[in-house]
């Protein structure tokens, strides 16, 4: 069996999760990915946490597959190993802090002129240029100023997304635009520079808040986990303790959710009620009935009631639900992966493919292929314990 990415080399200059979320797709198709990290302690991930038996959870998520290399890039021996994988790579890809890598001669000006075909993907908070190249960006100050924040939480409070929203976006379009820049190298033999900007990402993602709110318009609501515009459209509690999503698109839902949800088919043509509209003008009088019938309910003969209606519905799941999921477990989504810790469970990418399966190798400890790989570059074990001695490696 082959892969998409087999036999394409990925260089990596990576930290945190934008870079690695982006490397970890392409070997999840097949790409040797090094990772180049710093001696001792590695990218700094690896000590967010201790979940996964002693492991860090983001690390365990975007790093398998992978090879670790630790260099010490101030250190010309180091720098001369990075420059030599470089020159038989196919892509190199980069979140150091803007303009680093440049003052390193890791430019794509300069990388390209010794390797025509070399994709050189650089990740930053802001892109390579602008009056905010040079801010700090984490995950949650992009939001920020991408405008999540102002359309998620409360009216009386802004809230950010539970993931890394931000960094995800980036990694995500890396990825994608890695994919689209083999694909045109394959027509033209060149390679390319793409410039990932986690800003540009998540505010793609942001296109129907903005345009909501085109030409000075009102934007929408913070609406928590309910709908800002449509209603009944979100979380609500039934008798037994539990939150039950639900979600209404169209006159005809509304009409079934009256009569067979409700129990209630006099409500359909209440005039506070009897479009989207007005439903969303008087959602709290509509949201105190809706309270009322599913009090003396459980979670799962609400659920059984939206079933039978053919109204949109989901349990409000937690982590352990997630990890126990019936649908999940019935796709067979889960699979195991090797680690320093040991074997661990980790859920297959999206997507099943008729034609190859996913490579879901292991996670590496820091510099584990280090030895492995100088040698494949025709360091001898004398020059590798040089390098060792002098933390270079």
């Amino acid at each position: 069996m082959t892969r998409p990415l087999d036999g394409t080399t990925v260089v990596s200059l990576e930290h945190a999760i934008a870079a690695p979320f982006c490397t970890r797709q392409l070997a999840d198709l097949g790409a040797r990915v090094i990772k180049i990290e710093r001696p001792g302690a590695g990218d700094f991930a690896r000590a967010y946490d201790q979940r996964v038996e002693g492991e860090a959870s983001h690390f365990v998520w975007v790093n398998r597959s992978k090879e670790s290399l630790t260099l010490d890039l101030k250190q010309p021996a180091a720098l001369a190993v990075l420059m030599e994988l470089i020159s038989g790579a196919d892509v190199l890809v980069q979140n150091l802090a803007p303009g680093a890598a440049a003052r390193m001669g890791l430019g794509a000006e300069v990388l390209q002129a010794k390797n025509p075909s070399l994709i050189v993907c650089d990740i930053s908070g802001y892109g390579e240029d602008g009056p905010y190249r040079d801010k700090k960006a984490y995950d949650l100050l992009i939001q920020s100023e991408a405008g999540f924040l102002s359309v998620t939480g409360t009216p009386d409070e802004p809230c950010k997304s539970g993931i890394s929203i931000a960094d995800i976006a980036a990694g995500m379009y890396a990825y994608t635009s890695i994919l689209a820049a083999l694909l045109q190298r394959n027509k033209t033999g060149k390679g390319s520079h793409i410039d990932v900007s986690m800003l540009e990402a998540l505010g793609e993602w942001m296109s129907f808040p903005m345009y909501y709110a085109y030409q000075g318009a009102s934007q929408p609501m913070r609406s928590g986990a309910s709908h800002a515009t449509i209603f009944p459209y979100g979380p609500f509690r039934v008798g037994d303790g539990g939150t039950v999503m639900l979600g209404l698109q169209n006159e005809r839902e509304w009409r079934a959710f009256c009569e067979g949800v409700l129990e209630q088919p006099g409500l359909a043509a209440d005039a506070r009620f009897d479009s989207n509209a007005r439903r969303n003008e008087n959602r709290e009088a509509l949201r105190a009935i809706i309270g009322e019938a599913f009090r003396p309910l459980s979670t799962q003969q609400v659920l059984g009631r939206l079933d039978s209606a053919q109204i949109a519905n989901a349990r409000m799941n937690d982590m352990a639900g997630l990890w126990s999921h019936e649908q999940l477990q019935a796709r067979q989504r889960w699979c195991s992966v090797e680690s320093p810790a040991g074997a661990i469970p980790a859920l297959l990418p999206p997507g099943r493919h008729s034609a190859f399966e996913y490579r879901m190798d292991a996670i590496p400890a820091v510099g584990e292929h280090t030895d492995s790989i100088l040698r494949s570059l025709g360091r001898s074990t004398v020059d590798i314990s040089a390098m060792r001695i002098v933390g270079a490696i």
